[in-house]
């Protein structure tokens, strides 16, 4: 038992994986049947602990990207409070995210697994070209690692070296010891370059590069390593012996050490001893560094340095390093590249330049068993332990003697298996034969039988067996694993020595120059040339791993072996490394050895045997072009042994008595095996016999292990030809190790156990599974091709009988011997047919060749063909059907067995049709549980018996040298095959014509009644149809077996029957279209109407939301739609005429719920009750006084007879069932049919009601009730069911679109709702602004110009103003005349907008004007709106362009003007159809017309109408009257000269003192000589002191004058004397001054002067 691992940073990987409980008890190959072999389909990991059971699935699956270390996102299992750091950094938030380094993942893998697992590991890793751990590291750093030569052990390939003679062939071997160069790469120091990635581009060349290293640039590459610092993995590069593609000439081993070299130093010192070369990537290099440099120089036999330092400093330089110290390091100029500058191809392109300067002859040839020997004395655990090498003694010792070839030892030491059970086999045949001819029983060949019997009845018990069967008894189960799986490889290696050795090798090594110096063809013969080596060991994968590995002592012997040899190694090494010449090594090396193999070699070397991988094997293809490999006959294999200990207990049936102890145990032993997954023989090929008793004892031991209840078994048998690789397909499916009869005779039929998951068997309806694998099938014998092809047919005929499905391996190399191949497996077909069963058969292509298609197509057609049934179909479940045809499907798979060199990758769909292989497998394995039962062990012996005495005794009509009835049957079944092609298309044309006959019929004219009679119409008329065409192929199968000479009578039934089962599925099959087309018919035009009246309601309810969206100017939520909308669904529903059911009764499935519900409640006694549901119920439920129990009877005894009891109960009821019917009544007006679960629902309703309110009654009171209710569910529901159950699927079509109608109503109210508020706010934006503008923009000219039409006062400025003063005088209005005199401005704008009204109110064509303006301007919007909306009917658009053409259409007439500055932004930009939008203008437009002429036709309010008038009238009348605008700096009167650009301004009638306020900045003209008159009354008055003052005006303001005046006239100032008198008081109270002292003969000026003056100053302005 392994201690537990420190809690460290490697033991935190081990449990985020998942694997700390392997650390105690390992994985072994058994967890690979729940990991791969049951694993139908491949699921990505979706959390770290899946990563392990990934990675082993894929790899199994030989996936590129099995060591892809990514997980589905993990929110719900992983947050940021436990991530590690490298999870932070990805954080756990695309589709799949790396959690920890690939390298870390395979590490743990290997670190969980025992040995056995590694090894099968191991080789899948070879096989998808990924490098293999070699050094694996310690979980417990201070523990030594473990050096893994074990799991090398079972890694086998094929190369070609590039040796110039002509002789040269493919060689194969185990890689672990094979000698080959290898080179070794480390770091030193910080490199910026991927190691990793350089050697991928060193063995990938041309070719897109390889993966087989992991490097940071792959994914999850760049997280920290935690696990495998320190991990030694290895690649293999293998040419193919094609110049132009490899890159090598030999056989490369590439060695990678995984972290700096300086912080493992030991690894290093393992790695320069046991390398060809080491090549040493050197960043930045301290003093340590150099040292181990410098050591490195001295162990290693070839050293490379790859200068990749980044800085100049000589001592960080490696360069600077070796040239110091060149010359004491010897290393040549070469043996130094710089590659600094160089990019990763770069440098891989350098590098490879100079190995190939190295190879062949150059660097020296090792093995990783060498380099096993130099880690053990580094303190390396090497992981084979006493327990191996105890195993390979025993192995030594049973194979002892086989040196003297295998044909010798095969006679001495398996003597069983010589001719004499051949002979045997034999005569017990001629005697079933004669029996069943019923003749008497050959004299002869009775004596010839008894002659044998005592010849084998003297038998003992070989040497090689005793020890062999000894070793098998071994309880130490890794022992015995470790004993096979040695002897496995051990046969293996002895007959790969015999190919590989070359005739020439002796000669070759001995010729050499006269300096002692050989030719330079040391690899020519790669492989490991020491057969009796015994460090040696191979494991199996069907075995547990070894348990310790304690060390301890074995005996003397195996102890001095062990020096001994260890001491001869060390002695041939020294004096190698002495000498640096690999060809004198291995010359040592081969004479050392060469009394072993010289013997064996001489006797073998006549045997030329052709290399099937020569011709299988692409690479190999220009090499050879020879047939298919065909074994060799004196091969030996496990298999061979454990035929002879089968046959040594046969021997105790003949001669009884002779068996010992052990040899009655070996039955016991064989079980053993078969459930430890060694194939059990079942059929000796060689001999064509088989050991009846032997398997009989073996199953019947096999039975009383297997529980009873767990022995139901169905058979999975593989049959394929011997270059069909069958055993490595079935390794591929179910991880499954079989004979390989590859390069060895071993021809016979095997079985092995697998023990089905839970899933499974409850699918398939059986426990175990039986794999059957057929090996050596059509290979070459040296007997005659006639006895050959006897021994074929039995061996196929026995395999394909005991099959339940049968699965056709067709090889790559179909088309050679095509003929022979196919007769013999279809023959098989037709015997086992002959017997009443044929199994199910799977086609399995290898490639996609026409041959290979051909055949696979040929054998589809054949095993189809045979499944038709030819009894009688009455008797079969089928209901007088026939039953369908299980269907042969084909897989290609092209898989790694097509290509045996690890120098071509696996294809990339491999993985996929591997997995889609075994589910067709699975699939047909299923089937077989629907057509017939498991059988049992016995009886699985029982149908071997049967069909072995059936092939002995030839009970057959196809004889066993037949092959012409095969052919013909084959030929016949093609044609057939064409004949119903042909039938097929000719009936698909008559369907299409039928179903134009039923689309023909229209919705409007359909009736059910019509629907019907056409479809009856067709019917029968498609069962006619059928029947002619049938009787023709008929005529034709009859015609071709007339023709044919052959005897097919036994088969004729056969073809007959397809022929009658193509006629009944062809007549079902039409019918059942028919029906469909027609019902498609139908449900499409219920559809329609179903869609039309609900697009009508729809559109009703829309037009009704917009109204109120439009009137209610509110936004109506999803909400409320949703609400609108199922009122309008179940409107539609309720509405629609659904066709009525025909017949089906609801009242079993109510029935069968109900029973259900009681028997779950324990109510069984009831069930019989159940019979009154369906029946009429007349009256209501009652209680009665069984509803109640004895007792409690008798305690309501005096309570009226249970009256108040009964009254309780019966109240209750009432209110359950009163529930019911509003249950029913909700359910049935669902727009729903009936379902089972309304049943369950109403059952639960009464359970709880029931159990809410308990009462003393019994269970009849429930049962009764519960009955009653589903009585009447049977009627309503009915009812309910009735009206949908014809149109179910419609009904659950739209119920299941119903969302989609939904989100189209939304969608339709957006859009339109949109739509119309989008033309309102453009309405009401843009065109109603234009719309008014063009109505009252002229209206203004219009007013100006009457009223300057009707009154003078307008003409001129002197007019208005002249009109002005008059006015004032009119109206004598203090306020009037203020204004005037201080606003005069606005004095005048008042007067004239008093003017303006006074016209307007007198006015009377306002209404008509805007009426016929509206009306104008109405229809030029209009026309630009329907001109727009030319060609866009239905049109989706953006609606702003179109808004735009609009206005620019209107723009076109000079009277409209259009402002689009609002037309900016997004708002207007939608996309709706136009002509809906158009539709809402010309409505809003037609609104906003009647809605103008109505408030047109209404009182005048002139305010309102100057309102609305972009220019107001009394603004430019006011302009036009104006006149000069300046007033008199004095007095403020104005000026009164209408000529355009004076100088000199002049006012008419300036005003005196009095009248202007004191304190303006304004001196009086008048104000000085008038006051002076006043104070002086003695003083003479001129009365032209106005005038004399005023002149200053013109010396004061220059820009002003004083008109020159009569001095006889002074009626021009008294308007002004007049006012002045008149307010004189009003003045100075309002200028809050003192009142002007005016003169009396002012006061005596009459209203009547002063308007007469106002009129004389402006007619004498006018004459002047």
């Amino acid at each position: 038992m392994p201690k537990p691992p420190k809690d460290n940073a490697q033991t935190e990987v081990l449990n985020k994986l998942g694997l700390e409980a392997f650390w105690a008890t390992p994985l072994d190959p058994a967890s690979m049947l729940d990991i791969s072999t049951w694993t139908l389909e491949s699921h990505g990991p979706s959390e770290p602990k899946d990563l392990p059971k990934a990675f082993l699935q894929r790899l199994w699956l030989l996936s590129p990207d099995a060591r892809i270390p990514c997980c589905k996102p993990l929110h719900d299992v992983l947050n940021n409070d436990n991530k590690s750091p490298e999870e932070k950094i990805n954080g756990f938030e695309g589709e799949s995210q790396c959690v920890i380094n690939p390298l870390d993942l395979v590490t743990a893998v290997f670190m969980s697994a025992n040995t056995f697992l590694q090894q099968e590991m191991a080789v899948h890793m070879v096989q998808c070209q990924f490098a293999v751990p070699l050094v694996l590291p310690n979980i417990d750093q201070e523990e030594p690692s473990r050096f893994l030569l074990w799991p090398l052990r079972g890694v086998v390939s094929q190369w070609m070296s590039h040796i110039p003679d002509k002789n040269r062939k493919v060689q194969e071997g185990d890689l672990a010891s094979t000698y080959m160069p290898m080179v070794s790469c480390v770091k030193l120091g910080h490199c910026g370059v991927s190691k990793s990635q350089v050697l991928n581009n060193l063995i990938s060349g041309l070719r897109s590069p390889s993966e087989t290293f992991l490097h940071k640039g792959m994914d999850g590459g760049q997280l920290p390593r935690r696990l495998s610092n320190g991990l030694v993995e290895i690649g293999w590069y293998l040419p193919t012996g094609d110049t132009d593609r490899d890159i090598f000439p030999v056989p490369v081993v590439i060695s990678n050490l995984r972290g700096d070299a300086s912080t493992h130093e030991k690894y290093l010192s393992l790695l320069c001893q046991a390398s060809s070369a080491v090549v040493v990537f050197c960043g930045n290099i301290r003093e340590k560094e150099k040292q181990l440099l410098a050591s490195c120089n001295d162990m290693a036999s070839k050293l490379i340095l790859i200068d990749l330092s980044d800085v100049d400093k000589n001592e960080n330089r490696v360069v600077g390093f070796v040239d110091q110290s060149l010359e004491d390091m010897r290393l040549p100029n070469a043996s130094v590249l710089q590659g600094r500058a160089l990019s990763e191809d770069e440098l891989a392109t350098r590098l490879c330049e100079i190995l190939k300067d190295l190879l062949p002859d150059k660097l020296k040839p090792v093995t990783i068993e060498a380099a096993a020997k130099f880690a053990e004395e580094l303190g390396l655990n090497v992981d084979e332990g006493v327990i191996c090498k105890k195993a390979m003694a025993t192995v030594d010792e049973v194979l002892n003697g086989l040196d003297q070839g295998s044909t010798q030892f095969k006679e001495k030491q398996l003597p069983l298996q010589g001719p004499l059970w051949s002979k045997l086999a034999v005569i017990e045949k001629e005697e079933r034969k004669q029996k069943k001819e019923g003749t008497d029983i050959d004299p002869q060949l009775q004596k010839e039988k008894k002659n044998i019997l005592v010849e084998l009845s003297s038998y003992k018990m070989t040497p090689a067996m005793k020890i062999f069967t000894n070793a098998l008894f071994t309880t130490d189960k890794v022992e015995r694993t470790c004993f096979l799986s040695w002897m496995k490889l051990r046969l293996q290696s002895i007959h790969n020595e015999k190919q590989n050795s070359p005739q020439g090798l002796f000669t070759d090594l001995q010729t050499e120059n006269k300096d002692g110096i050989p030719e330079h063809d040391e690899l020519e013969n790669g492989v490991n040339y020491n057969p009796g080596d015994s460090d040696s060991f191979c494991t199996d994968s069907t075995f547990e791993e070894e348990q310790t590995e304690e060390q301890f002592e074995t005996g003397k012997d195996l102890e001095q072996t062990t020096e001994k040899t260890t001491e001869t190694q060390s002695q041939q090494r020294e004096h190698l490394e002495s000498a640096h010449n690999p060809v004198l090594e291995q010359q040592i090396y081969v004479t050392s050895n060469e009394k072993e193999i010289k013997c064996e070699e001489i006797t073998e070397q006549q045997n030329k045997v052709c290399f099937e991988e020569q011709v299988s094997d692409p690479v190999f293809e220009d090499q050879n072009h020879s047939q298919p490999f065909e074994p060799s006959p004196t091969s030996l294999g496990l298999e061979h042994f454990l035929r002879e200990m089968g046959l040594i207990f046969e021997l105790t049936h003949i001669s009884p008595g002779s068996g010992s102890h052990n040899v009655l145990r070996l039955p016991s032993l064989a079980v053993d095996l078969l459930l430890y997954g060694i194939p059990l023989e079942l059929m000796d090929g060689d001999a064509s016999n088989i050991p009846i008793h032997w398997l009989g004892c073996v199953f019947a031991e096999l039975k009383r292990r297997l529980p009873q209840e767990q022995c139901r078994t169905r058979v999975l048998t593989n049959l394929g030809v011997h270059h069909a690789k069958n055993a490595q397909v079935l390794s591929a499916l179910f991880g499954v190790k079989f004979p390989e009869g590859k390069t060895r005779s071993t021809r016979g039929v095997y079985m092995v156990v697998l023990h089905l998951p839970d899933n499974l068997r409850k699918d398939m309806e059986c426990d175990f599974l039986l794999l059957i694998d057929v090996e050596g099938l059509c290979s070459v014998s040296p007997e005659n091709n006639i006895n050959t092809l006897i021994l074929d047919n039995e061996m196929a005929t026995v395999a394909t009988g005991l099959s339940d499905v049968l699965m056709h391996n067709i090889s790559s190399h179909a088309d050679s011997e095509f003929e022979t191949n196919f007769t013999v497996i279809v023959n098989a077909l037709l015997r086992i047919k002959e017997c009443g069963s044929i199994p199910i058969c799977q086609i399995l292509a290898q490639d996609e060749g026409i041959s290979t298609v051909l055949q696979a197509s040929q054998l589809r057609r054949v095993s189809e063909m045979l499944q038709t049934e030819t009894g009688d179909r009455g008797n079969n479940n089928t209901d007088d059907h026939p039953a369908k045809k299980t269907t042969s499907c084909i897989t290609f798979v092209k898989g790694p067995w097509c290509n045996l060199s690890l120098s071509e990758p696996v294809d990339k769909q491999y993985s996929k049709a591997v997995l889609k292989l075994k589910q067709n497998l699975f699939v047909a394995l299923k089937k077989c549980a629907s057509k017939f039962e498991a059988t049992g062990l016995p009886e699985f012996m029982s149908r071997l018996s049967v069909v072995w005495d059936a092939v002995r005794a030839e009970s057959f009509s196809v004889g066993l040298q037949n092959t012409d009835i095969a052919l013909s049957f084959s030929l016949l079944c093609t044609e057939l095959c064409q004949w119903e092609t042909s039938f097929q298309k000719h009936m698909e044309n008559w369907l299409m014509r039928a179903t134009k006959k039923i689309f023909a019929t229209k919705a409007k004219t359909l009736d059910a009644t019509t629907q019907n009679d056409l479809l009856s119409e067709l019917k029968d008329e498609g069962r006619e149809e059928v029947k002619t065409e049938v009787d023709k192929i008929r005529s034709k199968v009859e015609a071709y077996l007339m023709k044919d000479d052959l005897k097919m009578d036994t088969f004729k039934p056969v073809i007959m029957s397809n022929v009658g089962d193509l006629q009944e599925l062809a007549t079902e099959e039409i019918i059942q279209r028919l029906e469909t087309v027609n019902e498609s018919h139908c449900s499409s035009t219920q559809l329609e109407k179903f869609e039309t009246s609900l697009a009508k309601e729809q559109e009703s309810k829309l037009l009704a939301l917009l109204e109120k969206s439009k009137s209610a100017k509110v936004l109506l939520q999803d909400t409320d739609l949703e609400e609108e909308f199922e009122g309008v669904w179940g409107k539609t529903l309720s509405n629609f005429d659904f066709r009525p059911s025909e017949t089906d009764d609801i009242t079993a499935r109510v029935t069968s719920i109900l029973k259900e519900n009681l028997i779950s409640r324990g109510l069984q006694k009831h069930i019989k009750k159940l019979e009154d549901i369906g029946q009429n119920q007349t009256s209501s439920f009652q209680v009665y006084d069984e509803h109640f129990g004895y007792r409690s009877r008798l305690k309501h005894m005096f309570e009226d007879n249970n009256r108040l009891q009964r009254l309780e109960a019966q109240q209750l009821a009432c209110n359950i069932i009163e529930e019911y019917n509003q249950f029913a009544a909700n359910k049935s007006s669902s727009p729903a049919d009936f379902s089972d679960c309304y049943i369950t629902e109403l059952l639960e309703i009464v359970d709880r009601d029931l159990k809410e309110k308990p009462m003393e009654i019994r269970s009849a009171f429930e049962v009764d009730l519960k009955v009653y209710l589903c009585n009447a569910a049977c009627q309503d529901f009915q009812k309910l069911h009735d009206r949908y159950a014809k149109d179910r699927e419609l009904l659950t079509c739209i119920t299941a679109t119903k969302n989609t109608y939904l989100a189209e109503f939304i969608y339709q109210f957006r859009k339109r709702d949109q739509c119309q508020r989008v033309a309102k706010a453009f309405m009401s934006i843009v065109i109603k602004p234009t719309v008014l503008d063009y109505i009252f923009r002229p209206l203004e000219r219009h007013i100006v110009q009457e009223i300057q039409d009707k009154t003078q006062e307008f003409k001129s400025a002197r007019a208005f103003h002249q009109s002005l003063l008059e006015a004032l005088i009119k109206e004598d209005c203090f306020e009037s005349f203020l204004e005037y005199l201080l606003s005069y401005d606005k004095f005048r704008l008042r007067k004239i907008q008093e003017t303006v009204v006074a016209h307007l109110s007198e006015s009377t064509y306002l209404d008509n004007w805007r009426q016929q303006r509206l009306g104008d301007i109405i229809g030029k919007v209009a026309a630009a709106v329907s001109e727009t909306a030319e060609g866009t009917s239905g049109v989706l658009s953006d609606t702003k362009p179109l808004m735009e053409r609009v206005c620019l259409t209107l723009e076109k007439d000079g009277d409209v003007y259009v402002n689009r500055a609002s037309l900016e932004g997004p708002f207007f930009s939608i996309t709706t159809e136009w002509d809906r939008f158009v539709t809402c203008l010309m409505e809003l437009l037609a609104v906003m017309r009647l809605d103008l002429a109505q408030e047109f036709s209404q009182n005048v309010d002139i305010s309102q109408l100057l309102q609305c008038l972009p220019v107001q009238p009394k603004d430019s009348l006011f302009n036009r009257v104006r006149g000069c605008n300046k007033q008199c700096p004095l007095c403020r009167a104005p000026c009164e000269l209408e000529e355009m650009g004076h100088e000199a301004h002049s006012a008419l009638l300036h005003r005196p003192i009095g009248i202007m306020p004191h304190n303006s900045d304004i001196s009086s003209c008048t104000g000085c000589p008038e006051s002076m008159t006043e104070d002086n009354p003695g003083q003479s008055k001129n009365k032209y002191n106005m005038y004399l003052v005023c002149m200053d005006l013109h010396s004061l303001h220059p820009d002003w004058s004083v008109l020159s005046e009569d001095p006889n006239n002074q009626i021009p100032i008294a308007y002004w004397r007049y006012v002045l008198v008149r307010f004189n008081e009003r003045f100075a109270e309002e200028y809050k001054q003192e009142p002007a002292k005016i003169p009396q003969e002012w006061k005596k000026i009459t209203e009547e002067e002063a308007l007469y003056s106002v009129k004389e100053a402006f007619l004498s302005r006018q004459r002047y």
